[in-house]
């Protein structure tokens, strides 16, 4: 198989199902975001950084290749000919979300409490977080926007901002953890 089809070659692209729509349609900007959050996430975890923290990430990346198959997919292409869904076995499910509340909540449990706005930066991989937070917003804020379009499963926008809290939060733990400086953005009177 070819790593080219010519196919996209006019500007357009096949969605899951077969339908055809432009490269810019909002479904493709949406799982395309999706799929650079989860080269940023890659890039997190290709750090030196605690095994636990890269054990959860490869769980993110494979939960994002759901979240993208899920935004790839029209409504009208959900359900196979046979009735089947199209997606069958794959979906994000309530305990993917809790999966990444119970990791906020053992980080938060051995940092400080948060007084201030954090500052990105202070270490790369600290920095490599904070990019992959604002591509987690960007997907989310793409995802609502498909939604208000398209009904797709609301769990996918839910994971998404939940997403985006565990890689704050993962963020200042590895700030924590490599002694970085954590810059606390302090409000002018």
């Amino acid at each position: 198989m070819k790593v080219y089809t010519k196919t996209g070659d006019t500007g357009t692209t096949a969605l899951f199902g077969g339908t055809r729509v432009p490269k810019h349609h909002i479904r493709i900007e949406s799982y395309g975001t999706v799929d650079e959050l989860n080269s940023h996430i890659g890039l997190i975890r290709d750090q030196e950084i605690n095994p636990l923290y890269k054990t959860v990430l490869i769980e993110v990346q494979d939960r994002l290749f759901t979240v993208g198959a899920i935004l790839a997919t029209p409504p009208e292409k959900e359900t196979l000919k046979n009735g089947q869904p199209r997606l069958q076995n794959l979906g994000i499910v309530e305990s993917d979300i809790e999966f990444l509340e119970n990791e906020i909540d053992r980080m938060e449990d051995a940092l400080p409490q948060m007084t201030h706005f954090v500052l990105p930066g202070g270490h790369t991989t600290v920095s490599y977080c904070h990019i992959a937070r604002c591509v987690c917003r960007r997907a989310e804020r793409l995802a609502v926007h498909l939604h208000e379009m398209e009904p797709t499963d609301e769990r996918v926008i839910k994971y998404l901002n939940r997403l985006s809290d565990y890689i704050f939060v993962l963020a200042r733990k590895l700030s924590s953890d490599l002694h970085a400086d954590e810059v606390q953005w302090i409000p002018r009177k």
